[in-house]
């Protein structure tokens, strides 16, 4: 077998350590990849899990009703791909301004036509999506933010307090993971250092309730590498005790990060 861990004659940054995904598995091979470049090896152990939406025939209508707002918000890569799964023509008006947290959902758009997203290019979540310009003033605007239930309710709230007109389009589900045996082994055989990328608070929910104690004392004792300071004190909250935060959500804010907390264990 082919070592990956070094290229040119060089070491890669991320030789030698195993970094636990925890994104839905759905939406994880772009990040997956970039590890295996940095010379990682990835064990999936996703905390979220991805469907349908409940209600197809409303998910559409809302969809439909979306095409006359003044705004469109997608809030995650999901979110694009579940909408046109839906409506694969989906069309909006010229003078909708469509927007969506981050590039990895901007590049989901993309990929069905969708372009001039507006998006943060530096934090990539709805607080920098709400301090764009576009979104500072918002009274009487119509915003149809198109997701999933049970999320993070920040940008409908303060979407809502700056005047604007909201209606939620849920076109898929998150859930609890379904994790078996292949997941539950991988993490315990997973050779040490071992590196987590978390980006979502229901996620460290999720694995503390559905892992193991032991497999979950293990993941704990890893270094977390979180999206942000509010990430940090969840992964605190379950049990982490070494936490480097990130840039963003973005997989090569997360690798950056896990490059560096690597480099510190080794020095």
């Amino acid at each position: 077998m082919r070592d990956i861990s070094h290229q040119h004659g060089r070491v890669r940054p991320l030789a030698g350590a195993s970094v636990i995904v925890t994104r839905p598995a759905s939406s994880a091979a772009a990040l997956r990849r970039k590890i295996i470049a940095l010379g990682g090896t990835p064990i999936g152990l996703p905390g979220i899990g991805v469907r349908s939406a409940a209600d197809p025939d409303a998910a559409r209508r809302g969809l439909l009703a979306s095409r006359a707002s003044d705004f469109v918000v997608f809030t995650s890569p999901n979110a694009a791909r579940y909408t046109f799964a839906l409506m694969p023509q989906l069309h909006f008006a010229r003078a909708t301004r469509v927007c969506a947290v981050g590039p990895g959902s901007a590049r989901a758009l993309a990929r069905h036509g969708v372009r001039e997203v507006v998006y943060p290019a530096q934090r990539q979540d709805s607080e920098g999506l709400l301090a764009l310009a576009p979104l500072a003033r918002m009274r009487g605007r119509r915003v149809s933010l198109i997701g999933a239930p049970d999320g993070r309710d920040l940008l409908r709230e303060e979407l809502q307090r700056r005047g604007a007109k909201v209606e939620l389009v849920h076109v898929y589900r998150r859930t609890a993971p379904r994790l078996n045996r292949r997941h539950f082994d991988a993490l315990e055989r997973a050779a040490a250092p071992l590196l987590t990328l978390l980006s979502s608070a229901e996620a460290i929910a999720h694995l503390r309730v559905v892992l193991p104690a032991a497999l979950f004392a293990r993941l704990i004792a890893s270094a977390a590498i979180v999206s942000s300071a509010r990430l940090a004190h969840a992964a605190q909250a379950a049990g982490w005790r070494e936490m480097h935060i990130a840039g963003s959500a973005s997989g090569a804010d997360l690798c950056a990060a896990a490059v560096t907390a690597l480099a510190q264990h080794r020095l």
